[in-house]
């Protein structure tokens, strides 16, 4: 109807008796107590929401205006993981694996590999096992440094004889290489083989399988 008569919107909505005038002061203290009891997390999209649930109409840039004039800021910041630089292992051994895997016998080969996720706000490494042959998770474990314990407690939850398998690949973090997992390979007669330097496609399956653990 404005369209037809030619009339400003804000025209029509002074001259009613149903547009209510509102001072966005008004809502001033609603904002900060949102802002508050968010422990000062929430931004101008959050507090819309918080005050919709009171039938409470603001738009996102009053919403900002009044933070603005009271001097709230977000303390929120995306939480990014910091990669940990670790020594790489050198050792002159082979990729005896040589992406081969498929058509595996069970238990014949376990791959692994390391990643992160969030736990509480804090970063926690994760150690899986995989056996090739379906592939399935053998073992693992979880652990807020990257250690070899970390891989120790991952070869201590799995439930089959350490002795059946054959082969163990990974790539050339020394979490992997070092005189705990040495041991273990040792006493199980378990052969190592270990991917080349910087070169994930070598340890495909580890890596796909934490980005499917990850979704």
């Amino acid at each position: 109807m404005c369209q037809i008569l030619k009339i400003a919107k804000s025209t029509y909505c002074y001259q009613t008796n149903n547009c209510v005038k509102y001072d966005v002061n008004n809502y001033e203290e609603e904002v900060i107590s949102a802002f508050n009891k968010s422990r000062k997390i929430y931004g101008a999209r959050k507090i819309k929401a918080v005050l919709m649930r009171k039938d409470i109409i603001l738009s996102r840039r009053k919403i900002r205006f009044l933070m603005i004039k009271n001097n709230l800021v977000s303390k929120y910041t995306k939480l990014k993981y910091r990669n940990n630089k670790t020594m790489v292992n050198n050792d002159q051994i082979s990729n005896v694996l040589n992406r081969q895997f498929n058509n595996k016998k069970p238990n014949e080969v376990v791959v692994s590999d390391l990643t992160y996720v969030q736990v509480r706000g804090k970063w926690h490494y994760i150690c899986l096992l995989i056996d090739l042959f379906n592939p399935e998770i053998i073992g693992y474990s979880a652990w807020p440094n990257k250690t070899a314990e970390l891989v120790q407690q991952a070869f201590h939850k799995i439930t089959r004889p350490l002795n059946k398998i054959t082969l163990f690949h990974t790539d050339r973090g020394n979490e992997f290489k070092n005189k705990i997992i040495d041991e273990i390979l040792i006493t199980f007669n378990i052969k190592r083989s270990l991917s080349a330097n910087g070169c994930p496609y070598d340890n495909a399956v580890a890596e796909t399988t934490y980005k499917t653990f990850k979704i």
